[in-house]
């Protein structure tokens, strides 16, 4: 009988290295059992928790921060290094700007590998002893970096089976001044945020963690500092879903036809080019192109020039407009205006405008503006008459404006429509608009929401106060198809020009953030921090 003889010691194998292990540790304060128990009667019950080594705080929803997440520091370090030399992809869109990594559930790197054990295993089932909700063994999980001006504005993280959300930190000394905090945001009676009651400095291997709700807003502010990238890992442990309160729909906005203004308002207000009637004809034939115009030197310098003096000398009410998960900016309390301001909001409301715009569009926002079939006829009629002066638009010669918005100064302006007239506007609606005057400074933007309402409408954009301002610092007005990201037009501000655009059922807009990089037009314009636009909705 024979016993086999020891492996002698040796090299492995060619092709077959052993790779070193990598291990990490949790702070003994998750691991400690009786702080764990405390923990879990503090979350259990939504009283707070203060221990030197974990916080947690139920104001203004659950939330954890652990400091020293990761016992050794050399394995934070390796970390950092590895996931530095990911590749990120730039995201950017109206809710946020920074650079992500691909998921890191695939990453073979030694140290993500040992801290996704951590995380998938020993942490989960923390959280799960902790939270008493049974947590599923995968979990979403990305580096994200945020550089000067990148920015997550607010949300809920709110998606199907999401129940608790997790960051850790991997940033350099980092303080208040440095921007890039955890926001978080308390709710009104409909369950919208209403303002920040608590901001979280990031810190250099600090773990936070919060439950993921209906009342969950939070936002990553404006990263501060060009000399330093707030890096981080974050994602989502999953579990049953829970039920959300019933959808809050705003009160729509209301709505007003135009109101009675005969044409010397245009002639008073207007570069003459644009009443031209070939020049108009000329519009009409570009936008039905494209379905977005814009018109430079719109109003008359003498006017303009009134205008912006108005809104630079700040005789104007603005009221905050939220709530910040669908908007922030300020809105011209127009009952208080300045009366140059009040007399240009009439001139976007009147009459002779929703004609001139029908003119420049081929929309039918007055009953005088023709139908496609009529214009088909009356180009017909102009290809078979060489001598017509007629256009595809209704023009602007003076005593044909005269005839069309006042004959009749007791119906608002309008001609009596005959009985067949009546009985066709029942049938048809009546075009409307809404309006307001709007001021855009550092920090403002529109957000897409999921019941924002979408139609056919005509946006008019006019701008004021944008000498200096440059695409970089944000404030253009974006337009993208429902469910994509990628941009259909882009609208930036211009002083004295008139945007249009028509849109459809599938085409959404948003108001691009305005970053700290916007600061630089003091440069331009020493008093000035940012610029103002009228904005109206015209609807047939």
């Amino acid at each position: 009988m024979s016993e086999k003889r020891p492996a002698e010691p040796g090299p492995s194998p060619a092709g077959k290295k052993k790779k070193k292990e990598v291990k990490a540790d949790m702070s003994q304060a998750v691991t400690e059992e009786t702080l764990q128990r405390q923990i879990a009667e503090a979350w259990s019950t939504r009283t707070p928790f203060h221990h030197d080594a974990i916080v947690v705080d139920m104001d203004p929803f659950p939330h954890c921060v652990i400091p020293n997440f990761i016992q050794n520091q050399n394995f934070v370090e390796e970390l950092q290094k590895e996931l530095l030399n990911l590749n990120f992809h730039e995201k950017c869109n109206d809710l946020y700007k920074f650079h992500q990594s691909d998921d890191l559930k695939k990453r073979r790197e030694p140290h993500i590998c040992a801290l996704r054990k951590i995380l998938y295993e020993d942490f989960r089932t923390w959280i799960s002893n902790i939270s008493k909700v049974n947590l599923e063994s995968t979990i979403d999980m990305s580096c994200a970096k945020y550089e000067f001006s990148d920015i997550l504005l607010c949300h809920d993280d709110e998606l199907e089976g999401r129940r608790v959300a997790f960051i850790l930190y991997l940033v350099p000394p980092w303080n208040r001044s440095s921007g890039g905090t955890l926001d978080l945001y308390n709710v009104d009676e409909h369950v919208q945020p209403k303002q920040i009651v608590k901001s979280l400095v990031p810190s250099w291997n600090t773990l936070i963690f919060f439950e993921v709700s209906p009342v969950s807003f939070h936002q990553v502010s404006e990263v501060l500092c060009e000399d330093k990238s707030r890096l981080s890992i974050s994602g989502w442990f999953h579990g049953p879903s829970i039920t959300r309160p019933p959808t809050y729909f705003e009160p729509p906005i209301p709505r007003s036809p135009h109101i009675p203004q005969d044409h010397e308002i245009l002639y008073e207000w207007i570069n003459p080019t644009y009443l031209d009637m070939d020049y108009q004809i000329q519009i009409q034939e570009e936008f039905e192109e494209s379905s977005e115009i814009l018109l430079k030197e719109f109003l008359k310098p003498e006017k303009f020039a009134k205008v912006c003096e108005a809104l630079e000398k700040e005789d104007v009410t603005w009221n905050s407009q939220g709530p910040p998960n669908k908007r922030f900016y300020d809105k011209a309390e127009e009952s208080k205006l300045p009366d140059i301001l009040k007399d240009c909001m009439k001139l976007f409301r009147s009459e002779a405008l929703f004609l001139l715009l029908s003119n420049f569009t081929g929309l039918r926002l007055h009953f005088l503006a023709p139908s496609e079939d009529e214009t088909e006829h009356k180009k017909e009629a102009e290809a078979a008459s060489v001598d017509t002066e007629e256009g595809t638009s209704h023009g602007f010669s003076e005593p044909e404006v005269d005839q069309v918005v006042s004959s009749n100064p007791q119906s608002g302006g309008q001609s009596t429509p005959q009985p067949e007239e009546n009985e066709a506007k029942e049938e048809s609606s009546v075009p409307t608009c809404h309006g307001e005057l709007r001021r855009w400074k550092t920090g403002h933007y529109t957000l897409i929401y999921d019941n924002i309402k979408t139609e056919f409408a005509l946006d008019l954009l006019f701008y004021c106060g944008c000498e200096g301002w440059e695409p970089e610092y944000g404030g253009f007005t974006c337009y993208i198809a429902k469910g994509e990201d990628e941009e259909l037009l882009t609208v930036n501000p211009e002083s004295n020009s008139l945007a249009l655009v028509y849109r459809d059922r599938e085409t959404l807009k948003f108001v691009k953030y305005i970053n700290h990089r916007s600061l630089a037009q003091k440069k331009t314009i020493p008093h000035r921090t940012g610029f103002w636009d009228f904005s109206f909705v015209y609807y047939e």
